[in-house]
């Protein structure tokens, strides 16, 4: 008797995953823009149907924002482990700096999404719900660590105030691209965390005598 013939099946491969959707997503939006692309251009990339797509993804813009929205978790659980002893902003720039590095690799994507949810007005207009987000993990631990609650007004100000600072980084480092992400990051938030003021080496055009503040030694 004859082996049977092996039944074939319809619908998602079994080795297609969410990255690989976006990678091939990312690729598109650069090659083609990502007006250009629709849903169905990126399923057919893929081999998959676009209700495969759809299992993944609610819409294409939320392709662009999906890395975006990881980092957010990542930032509650490192800001969850902060040990008591560090300054609350020091924290804040430790973490938001260690959870924007990307390897070399990766760095081309990186790039491409940042310019398209700066670049693209209908991303744009979409981009409050995650960048909420991303704030408030910032609002909430500046709220443990100051003993109030996350709607009052200084946490709201250290959650608004650090995304600010980032997203100027981010927009510095798409521009010019001359140095890693981190580099502009830290910058920013250093200039923050000392309230914007001169950053001085210590020691550096003071009188003797007097610390970095003016007062008295």
């Amino acid at each position: 008797m004859s082996a049977p013939t092996p039944r074939t099946h319809r619908g998602r491969p079994p080795r297609t995953t969410r990255r690989e959707l976006e990678v091939i997503a990312m690729r598109l939006f650069a090659e083609h823009g990502f007006d250009e692309i629709t849903v169905e251009r990126i399923a057919a990339e893929a081999g998959v149907s676009e209700r495969t797509f759809f299992r993944y993804f609610p819409s294409k813009a939320e392709v662009l924002w999906d890395q975006f929205d990881n980092e957010v978790q990542d930032l509650r659980a490192a800001f969850a482990a902060v040990p008591d002893d560090e300054p609350m902003m020091a924290a804040v720039r430790r973490i938001v700096v260690a959870a924007n590095r990307y390897r070399a690799e990766d760095i081309p994507e990186l790039r491409t999404r940042m310019r398209l949810l700066s670049a693209v007005p209908a991303l744009s207009a979409g981009a409050g719900a995650h960048y909420d987000a991303w704030e408030r993990a910032v609002g909430e631990f500046a709220a443990r660590r100051l003993g109030t609650g996350p709607d009052e007004l200084v946490p709201l100000a250290v959650g608004r105030t650090t995304l600010a600072a980032a997203r100027a980084a981010y927009d510095a480092w798409i521009d010019r691209g001359d140095a890693d992400l981190t580099v502009y990051l830290d910058r920013a938030l250093r200039a923050l965390e000392r309230g914007f003021a001169p950053d001085v080496p210590a020691g550096a055009g003071q009188p003797a005598g007097l610390d970095r503040t003016g007062n008295g030694v």
